[in-house]
């Protein structure tokens, strides 16, 4: 899982202008309470408005940019949270009840949701450098054309503990650090920023990343068992939620062939195979077929499997990952996804990323992520943007992720750690039986070595979701494959068409 990373950088003066506004005009702003965490001192953040403009999807949008902080109370013994978010809010003339909701969050946990904020979705996003070898400096904020604010306004939620949000008056926090609670936490949050702005009623759409797939889902869950919102989808990125079959345990063989599809792109990109005159269409195909044939049929013969037949798969392994046959062979075909980051390019070396294998850096001890400058590039900008639109902020208590929580093994997976089984695909199932108009869109990096496109694409070949009701997106690029422009374009237009609902499906 993604984003146990560093604290904002906000030493680093802010001085990004506003870009792709045609105005911004503060609204606000209006104080709120102080907001008080476990062990750390009180701070007061006021509620900002600004208005602006700026083109999305091809249109001129006019939309009010809010941080607001609302009161959640989700009961059954968990205490208050003062929960702080940022909002887009378009002027359409959409009657408040017709006009779609996007909730976005990022996953951890716990994690703040800047990165697809800042990322993919907001006003603006930031721009990556073509060079992927290129410094941290050369990382821009550029107006995002590509934002789904003119088929949604977007809600981007920061649980308790993270962003400004804290747990109210110093209660304990921790009972919030659980997949059922967690998830209430936000569902509360929804019902209540919807009933705020009288939205009540308006369909609603959940977006999440990476852990915030697990929420997502059992979020979704909890609003089919309660039914009184008017959800209408989940949009799965980077989807971690079918992660007990794809863990890499040697016994468990699914999870190499979920695998092999990203080893096959990630080797692809960087020159570790012989492209052959074949596309990168055709390659991935030929790597997904060998893997569902071939490979899983060697791989479940485990100790029955001969030389010979080990030879012959170990070879055509080579092939398509890069990894010399000998050393598959050494490991009975079984290379986990940090084996192959350490071994592709030990010859130069270089280590490839963890969260996005195209990028590359010095082997060091084996355990570094080059591709890191990405959180690193999204922080230092994400900061500039907010105090840029809504003035002088306390960021020296924003919290990219809760860092004093549990940790990730005292997580509350429901089992006994986040690879044991949790029904999070039983969870969506609840919400199609629910919500008729429902539906779920699967989005992944093909780059990604932490949540695979051939989990992806095993998620939805193994679930029981009307397949009318499904789709997937596969991006170039890694955990966060919007950090690839073509990729940002591609994640926005199809968010487009997730939220109006596939008019041409069936046609």
């Amino acid at each position: 899982m993604k984003h146990f990373v560093r604290r904002l950088l906000y030493s680093l003066p802010s001085c990004m202008v506003l870009a792709g506004c045609v105005s911004a005009q503060p609204v606000g702003p209006a104080p709120v309470a102080a907001l008080v965490g476990p062990a750390e001192p009180a701070f007061t953040l006021e509620e900002r408005s600004v208005r602006a403009s700026g083109v999305f999807g091809g249109a001129l949008i006019d939309y009010t940019a809010s941080l607001e902080q609302i009161r959640v109370s989700p009961g059954d013994g968990l205490p208050p949270a003062d929960l702080v978010t940022l909002s887009y809010i378009a002027e359409t003339g959409a009657a408040p009840t017709d006009r779609p909701v996007l909730f976005i969050f990022n996953g951890g946990p716990i994690s703040a949701s800047l990165w697809l904020h800042i990322g993919a979705l907001g006003p603006q996003r930031v721009s990556a450098p073509g060079d992927l070898n290129a410094p941290l400096e050369q990382f821009r904020l550029v107006p995002n054309e590509h934002s789904p604010l003119d088929a949604a306004d977007l809600v981007f939620f920061d649980p308790a503990s993270t962003g400004f949000s804290r747990v109210a008056g110093g209660g304990d926090a921790s009972k919030y650090f659980s997949v059922r609670t967690d998830a209430a936490q936000f569902v509360a949050f929804a019902e209540s920023w919807l009933e705020k702005h009288g939205r009540t009623g308006a369909p609603a759409f959940i977006l999440g990343e990476s852990y915030g797939t697990h929420r997502a889902a059992e979020a979704a869950g909890q609003m089919a068992e309660a039914g009184r919102l008017n959800l209408e989808g989940v949009f799965l990125m980077g989807q971690a939620v079918n992660i007990v079959e794809y863990s890499q345990r040697k016994q468990n063989i699914l999870s190499y062939i979920a695998s092999l599809p990203t080893l096959a792109a990630i080797a692809w990109d960087v020159g570790g195979v012989d492209r052959a005159g074949r596309s990168f269409e055709e390659f991935m195909a030929e790597a997904q077929a060998f893997g569902e044939a071939e490979y899983l049929s060697a791989l479940f013969k485990g100790q029955r499997i001969t030389d010979e037949e080990l030879a012959e798969i170990a070879g055509k392994l080579e092939a398509l990952t890069g990894i010399p046959a000998a050393y598959y062979a050494e490991n009975r075909l079984r290379i986990s996804k940090e084996q192959f980051r350490v071994e592709l390019l030990k010859d130069k070396g270089l280590i490839l990323g963890r969260s996005d294998g195209r990028y590359t850096g010095p082997l060091g001890d084996g355990r570094s992520d080059p591709s890191s400058i990405l959180q690193q590039a999204y922080s230092k900008l994400f900061a500039a943007y907010a105090e840029e639109t809504f003035g002088d902020l306390p960021l020296e208590n924003y919290k990219e992720t809760f860092s004093a929580g549990p940790g990730f093994d005292s997580w509350n997976w429901g089992a006994a750690s986040p690879f044991g089984h949790y029904a999070y695909a039983e969870r969506l199932d609840a919400a199609f039986r629910a919500f008729p108009e429902f539906r779920v869109f699967v989005g992944t990096g093909y780059h990604d070595t932490m949540t695979t496109v051939g989990a992806a694409d095993y998620l939805i070949d193994q679930s029981d979701w009307p397949k009318d009701r499904v789709r997937s997106a596969k991006y170039i690029g890694g955990h966060m494959a919007y950090s690839v422009d073509a990729s940002a374009k591609a994640f926005g237009e199809d968010i487009r068409g997730w939220i109006r609902g596939w008019p041409e499906a069936g046609e």
